[in-house]
């Protein structure tokens, strides 16, 4: 099966429990069709570059799937209908990364990632 990586933005007048919450319920969105979920990240409260729906910051969180394209586009529809999330954004890849992303890795961790390119 194709394999996925999601980001969603949620709104900032939720609880963390809420945003994580939303996390489990779009989660078992996947696997109700067919899908995995491989791995899921909360990102916490961040502020964005620019307001969206009148909010300043909002709950990031990010999911990496295992899924056929229907479970994935059923999860899709269903953010976009909910209240809650703001943004959603989607990405197929080739394979998911075994390290965490880079928004949960420390900042010394990255500059050391960063000049091994180099």
């Amino acid at each position: 099966m194709p394999l996925y990586e999601h980001v969603f933005i949620a709104r900032q007048d939720l609880s963390n429990a809420q945003a994580e919450g939303l996390i489990e319920h779009f989660g078992a969105v996947v696997t109700d069709n067919g899908g995995t979920l491989v791995d899921h990240e909360y990102w916490g409260v961040k502020t964005m570059a620019y307001k969206i729906n009148k909010n300043r910051k909002g709950h990031y969180a990010f999911l990496r799937t295992d899924a056929p394209s229907a479970a994935v586009q059923e999860m899709e529809r269903l953010m976009r209908l909910h209240d809650d999330v703001m943004r959603v954004l989607t990405i197929k890849v080739d394979e998911h990364a075994e390290l965490p992303s880079a928004q949960m890795q420390k900042r010394d961790e990255r500059d050391d990632r960063r000049r091994e390119r180099r």
